[in-house]
């Protein structure tokens, strides 16, 4: 499944960032959202898309998710590899890392949402 990995849109602030990933029938669009103090917390939610911008709702009825807890430390360590210096100048492999969290985020909306 090809993929495009879009970080740190142009409509992201410092305190809220939004990053998305277009897949050939739909897209993820993941939201963090910073507060606080140094350390900041962190909340992030995602929502899946169709390419014309459709909301699909999850196996609950709901549209969004909230990542917590252990997905929560696996999405923070991922984005931080993506945001590293060895990253932005090419010393580690760019396309495993992309992939990396690539299928973390395709595992949660695999879990999440039934995609017919």
């Amino acid at each position: 499944m090809n993929y495009k990995l879009q970080l740190r849109t142009p409509d992201s602030t410092p305190n809220l960032v939004f990053n998305t990933i277009f897949f050939d029938a739909f897209k993820v669009n993941i939201v963090e959202r910073y507060f606080g103090r140094v350390p900041k917390s962190c909340e992030v939610l995602f929502k899946v898309r169709t390419l014309d911008d459709v909301l699909v709702q999850r196996k609950d009825g709901n549209t969004r998710v909230k990542i917590k807890d252990a997905d929560l430390e696996t999405y923070m360590r991922l984005i931080k590899v993506l945001g590293s210096y060895e990253y932005r100048n090419h010393l580690i492999n760019r396309n495993e890392a992309e992939q990396d969290l690539v299928h973390f985020i395709l595992r949660l909306v695999i879990i999440n949402y039934d995609l017919n």
